[in-house]
């Protein structure tokens, strides 16, 4: 919580450049934007700012603990608002403004901050606080070879209709070699949002991760199909895996072939393996939505009710599904408690786990991040000094 010493300082820096004291002329006022970076990053202090007409303005942010919408000061006579937050180091937050003006409620991208993540609700402003960096293996290499993507329709016998993949196969694909094979949940979300073709090209690059085709899956019903739904499992594990292996050069062993999601894609990633038990080595969770009730009823929603009736299953009799697990969450978001809950239950099958965490909410980013430490502790490459 921020102190009213710490809003004096920030209004004694402010004063500095002309802006909070008596009044500061427009001219003041556009000197001091010109001059900064928004938001102002300030040690663990975080100032966000904003210029414009409103009545009220407040800050919509996605961190889980902390009330969602915080109240903006405005600085007397002017046009410009300001709140200051304490932030620790190394935090990536998605935020709006919500700015009242004639009476209407608006949700703004910050004017003033070039920074900007999507997903498929939309766009949302980006706050790094101080040691946060984009990953640079997340970022376009002109040196590394791109990977080629193919669209491919299969038909499903356990669901009855047709169902898109998106295929990835790395650069210098052979036929006279053999490759890993990771299944994705979401997979067009996981390329338009977190770089994942852009990821893999770098990783496999770098020979951080051996080259790997990737089946990029999508779902039509997902809340459906990704809450412990035997079709998919079934759809997954005994129709797409098998027809991969018939027509590519795949390695056919079970620490070669993985289950990746996030949210409801990691539940459904789980939920498969548990269904098909060995079948998975390695398991890629992210912010999974691993529901469940100790005491009485959940309160997440109808949605919810079969990850629960799984979720409970799986905490009452754990059992051993694939050879290694690696699961992250990010603190901001509300899945933290469930996911770090779920670990020592993991734990107990004697499977091999890797839980990490990280400063950042539920969002495709914060995913983004994490891949290089997922992937490449699943499927080491030569870089490692890993040999199988």
């Amino acid at each position: 919580m921020v102190t009213r010493e710490r809003e004096d300082i920030t209004e004694r820096e402010l004063a500095i450049h002309g802006v909070v004291d008596q009044k500061p002329t427009r001219t003041e006022i556009d000197a001091f934007i010109e001059s900064h970076e928004f938001p102002l990053v300030e040690g663990s202090y975080t100032t966000f700012v904003y210029r414009g007409p409103a009545e009220a303005v407040f800050l919509g942010h996605w961190i889980y603990g902390l009330p969602s919408s915080q109240q903006f000061k405005r600085v007397v006579g002017t046009d410009l608002w300001y709140l200051v937050m304490e932030l620790p180091p190394d935090s990536r937050i998605e935020y709006k403004l919500q700015r009242t003006h004639h009476g209407k409620l608006e949700w703004l991208l910050d004017p003033l901050n070039p920074h900007k993540a999507s997903d498929p609700f939309g766009e949302n402003s980006v706050c790094h606080t101080a040691g946060y960096e984009i990953p640079e293996w997340a970022q376009p290499d002109p040196e590394a070879r791109p990977g080629t993507l193919k669209e491919m329709v299969f038909e499903s016998a356990a669901f009855g209709s047709a169902r898109k993949v998106v295929l990835y196969l790395p650069a210098r694909f052979r036929t006279t070699r053999r490759y890993p094979l990771l299944v994705v949940h979401d997979g067009p979300e996981y390329l338009k949002y977190s770089g994942m073709k852009t990821v893999l090209d770098n990783l496999i690059y770098r020979l951080e991760i051996p080259g790997m085709i990737v089946a990029l899956t999508h779902p039509e019903k997902r809340l459906t199909e990704y809450a412990n739904h035997q079709p998919h499992a079934r759809y997954l594990t005994e129709e797409l895996v098998p027809f991969l292996e018939s027509e590519l050069p795949l390695l056919k062993q079970p620490r070669h072939r993985g289950l990746m999601g996030a949210s409801f894609g990691a539940v459904a990633s789980l939920a498969t393996a548990w269904r098909y038990p060995g079948f998975y080595g390695r398991l890629l969770l992210q912010s999974g939505s691993f529901a469940f009730s100790d005491i009485g009823e959940h309160q997440r929603g109808p949605a919810f009710d079969p990850v629960v009736e799984f979720m409970n299953a799986f905490r009452e009799k754990p059992k051993s599904v694939s050879e290694k697990v690696f699961i992250s969450c990010g603190t901001y978001e509300a899945n933290i408690y469930e996911n770090r809950s779920l670990v020592p239950f993991l734990q107990k099958t004697g499977m091999e786990l890797r839980y990490v965490e990280a400063r950042d909410g539920h969002n495709w980013e914060n995913w983004r991040d994490r891949m290089r430490e997922g992937l490449s502790w699943l499927f080491p490459g030569p870089l490692w000094m890993v040999y199988e």
